[in-house]
């Protein structure tokens, strides 16, 4: 399914499938936020307090040579900032919602806490 973006008040809006995804983790009580701009680029969803990123992609992810390497870039500079970049195919929002949402929110928790142990240090 080709989903075209559409712009509102100069904001990309989120595409279904991230927009499915956001709602069902702040259902869980994450702090979600939606095509954030981080500098270098959109993110489609990222969980500043366990520093996630979420790429909600289509097929073109897998498919298309020159994506891959752009996809490939782009979680580099998120990882030099800090950042873990997860990729889940919209596929997987259709089939699996319910359960990424709350291997998502567990996992953002454990972050959480290991960046917080970290900084105390």
């Amino acid at each position: 399914m080709n989903v075209i973006r559409l712009i509102h008040n100069g904001f990309k809006m989120p595409t279904e499938e991230a927009d499915a995804l956001k709602r069902e983790l702040k259902k869980r009580g994450v702090t979600v936020y939606v095509e954030l701009n981080d500098g270098y680029k959109r993110i489609d969803l990222a969980l500043p307090k366990s520093k996630i990123n979420i790429e909600v992609d289509g097929i073109r992810h897998l498919t298309d040579s020159h994506q891959i390497v752009a996809d490939l870039a782009r979680g580099y500079f998120s990882y030099k900032r800090g950042y873990s970049t997860m990729h889940i195919p919209n596929e997987m929002i259709h089939l699996h919602l319910t359960e990424i949402a709350d291997a998502l929110a567990e996992a953002s928790k454990i972050r959480e806490q290991k960046i917080s142990v970290h900084l105390t240090k």
